[in-house]
């Protein structure tokens, strides 16, 4: 009995060891996918609603925006002449043999604006010029005249004249657009005409810089914008503009999720004033700002004798919270709604005063005074007596110099006449000018408070 138990023992091992040789050695592997199948998802409302109700399905339609804007956005072409120095090529064979001329050439957008001609795009997309052409949807070029340009918005204002009515887009209210509002931006990035991107409002009254204290009042949205879209149209789904395409922020130079225009309101005023007037007219409320507070609205640090706000009737420490009843929640907000106006306007202003609210009508007042940031300075244009007293036609006086020099000189009170061998005629351009550029790379030439001529390496 105990044989045939062993016998028994052996021939299952025995069939065993067989059995596993053959899986480990003969047979090939196999692999098994085992696929775990989800229920579907329960949908379960958690608010109430009327089952009775007729359930209606309207998704955002952009083709009505699409065909009433497309053929008013123009490609801009910018040829600038720059000047390319050899110091070798000077140095061995004498001044000027290694210049060379070149045509640099760029790239924008710009939106027509009426039926005869005029189109408004970005200062920086035509900045330099000197040859600008402007082809339409339908392929047709035309040469352009420059009417004007404003630095500090960012905004020029060109003409063609052509022999047909033109499509145009008429401006919208940029203060009634409402973030999260869908948004269409038409232009022509990277030299792809014709192009529809869609998105919507992030935010209002964007400062770039991230400083109460400049006047950045940009439109924040999502929608794509690339370089080429600078000057092109951001428009609402009734195909009204809301605001000019002008930038972007980005490591790379394109688009990663954010880009900003200038509302159509401030596009609007600076347009009609380079039209009636050749430049821009600037209004202020007459404030000094509190740049301590850092809480909602914006609080009144001082009040120029004088000033529009002082006679209407603020005082110091009232926190401004709307103009025109337009929330006002930090100062670029504020900023914004000055652009849009011109001096001798009037608006009302909500103010907050120990905790009640109060409603002023103040007349806005001729901004006169402009800070270069960089260089600590104040500039105001010389008026007609002052320059016919100094015998000369063009330059800005320094109203203020904050600097502070190592060696307590001043140059408040000296006229600036030129930079870098170039006539100054204009505040507001030579402030926008010198925050452009890197310090200790400027060269100004002036008169001093005795008539000389004295040139200043800026630092």
């Amino acid at each position: 009995m105990k044989k045939a138990a062993s016998l028994l023992s052996i021939a299952i091992l025995g069939g065993m060891l067989t059995l596993g040789g053959y899986k480990v050695f003969i047979e090939k592997p196999q692999v098994v996918i085992e696929r775990t199948v989800e229920p579907s998802a329960q949908v379960v409302k958690t608010s109430f609603s009327n089952t009775n109700l007729p359930v209606t399905n309207s998704p955002t339609n952009f083709t009505e925006a699409a065909e009433k804007t497309i053929h008013s956005v123009v490609h801009v072409k910018n040829t600038a002449i720059k000047t390319q120095s050899d110091p070798w090529a000077e140095l061995f064979y004498g001044r000027g043999s290694g210049t060379r001329k070149y045509e640099q050439v760029g790239t924008g957008s710009g939106v027509i604006i009426s039926e005869d001609g005029f189109i408004v795009t970005n200062n920086h997309v035509i900045d330099g010029a000197s040859d600008l052409e402007v082809t339409l949807n339908n392929q047709k070029k035309y040469k352009v005249k420059l009417i004007g340009t404003d630095p500090e918005n960012d905004i020029a204002l060109l003409k063609i004249d052509a022999d047909m009515k033109l499509p145009y887009i008429p401006f919208a209210n940029s203060d009634a657009l409402k973030i999260g509002e869908w948004v269409l931006a038409v232009g022509n990035p990277y030299n792809l005409t014709s192009t529809v991107t869609a998105g919507i409002v992030s935010a209002k009254g964007r400062d770039l810089k991230g400083n109460g204290r400049v006047t950045d009042s940009f439109i924040q949205t999502d929608a794509a914008v690339n370089p080429g879209n600078s000057g092109g149209a951001l428009v609402n789904t009734r195909g009204e503009l809301v605001g000019i395409n002008t930038a972007i922020t980005s490591k790379t130079g394109s688009f990663v999720g954010y880009s900003f225009a200038v509302p159509s309101n401030i596009a609007k005023k600076v347009i009609e004033d380079l039209m009636e007037f050749g430049r821009v007219q600037q209004s202020v409320l007459g404030i000094n700002v509190d740049a301590t507070y850092s809480e909602e609205g914006v609080r009144i640090g001082g009040l120029p004798e004088h000033s529009g706000a002082k006679k209407g009737g603020l005082k110091i420490g009232d926190i401004i919270r709307k103009v025109n009843n337009v929330k006002i929640s930090k100062f670029s907000d504020l900023a914004g709604q000055l652009k849009a106006k011109r001096p001798g306007d009037f608006v009302d202003v909500t103010i907050d005063r120990n905790g009640s609210l109060l409603n002023k009508k103040v007349k806005l007042s001729k901004k006169d005074v402009y800070r270069s940031e960089n260089y600590r300075l104040d500039l105001k244009d010389l008026t007609k007596p002052e320059m016919k007293k100094l015998g000369i036609s063009y330059g800005v006086k320094i109203a203020e110099d904050y600097s502070q020099r190592t060696d307590g000189s001043s140059i408040k009170g000296f006229i600036i006449t030129k930079i870098n061998n170039k006539k100054v005629v204009s505040a507001a351009q030579l402030a926008t000018f010198l925050d452009s550029q890197k310090r200790y790379s400027v060269t100004i030439e002036m008169l001093d408070l005795d008539g000389e001529i004295v040139k200043y390496y800026l630092r």
